[in-house]
């Protein structure tokens, strides 16, 4: 059954079309992988879901509820999390006061928010780290707080934009397999991210966007073989 719906979605900024004609559905508990080169409109997607742009065409769904022209907090409220690329979190906060934010969404009791941050906290593999300073974190640390926040708000959909992006490589099994471990505790994930190899392993379904539109739409092995993908974004090997 499908949580999200995105139907002839479209944006332009000026004379520039950041999306056009954006189809695609998002089952209830898969993972939606989102590839594309850079500027083929893959984060104003995520901005035009989330109510951060207001879209110009198009309609979307979530859960039965037409969300196409709310508020971001609105469709906070309606339990669609996200993360985003940029990491900003409340440098000058704990980790736990951090998540607590996010918890209080929900909760207006300041133990029960605590006490909701904290098991989330240990959810991400970040207990050990909960009085420390967000500015003290690693950058690995701080993808795993940026979860960690979203989650707060006991998401039923997370939009997440390059979890992987920016680390070292011996903190991208980790940060992999808490993206299955949140997929395995019931939520629905769409998510953008550069390195094909972890996309492949993670998608169910994979929607590739190129220059704003949609270019293909379906299973990692189909995309993988997609000329028109190929072409666009995963490139050619050269036989000599």
């Amino acid at each position: 059954m499908s949580i999200l719906s995105v139907e002839n979605l479209g944006k332009s900024f000026g004379g520039i079309r950041a999306n056009h004609d954006i189809s695609f559905t998002v089952d209830q508990g898969e993972i939606l992988g989102i590839i594309g080169p850079n500027g083929a409109g893959k984060s104003t997607l995520f901005d035009l879901i989330t109510g951060y742009t207001r879209a110009d065409t198009g309609k979307v769904t979530f859960d039965g509820n037409d969300i196409t022209r709310l508020r971001p907090d609105k469709i906070s409220n309606l339990a669609i999390g996200r993360t985003f690329q940029k990491l900003k979190p409340f440098a000058d906060l704990t980790l736990l006061e951090n998540v607590m934010i996010g918890a209080f969404a929900k909760e207006t009791d300041i133990k029960a928010a605590r006490d909701k941050a904290l098991e989330i906290i240990d959810f991400v593999d970040l207990i050990e780290k909960r009085h420390h300073f967000a500015r003290e974190l690693s950058t690995g640390q701080r993808k795993r707080l940026e979860l960690a926040r979203a989650m707060a708000i006991e998401p039923k959909l997370l939009l997440m934009d390059e979890v992987t992006g920016g680390v070292d490589q011996k903190t991208i099994p980790g940060l992999v397999e808490l993206i299955l471990k949140m997929k395995a505790s019931g939520v629905t994930i769409a998510t953008i991210e550069h390195n094909i190899n972890i996309i492949m392993e993670i998608s169910d379904n994979i929607l590739a966007l190129d220059q704003g539109q949609n270019i293909a739409y379906g299973k990692p092995k189909d995309i993988q073989n997609n000329e028109q993908v190929i072409d666009a974004y995963l490139g050619r090997v050269d036989v000599a």
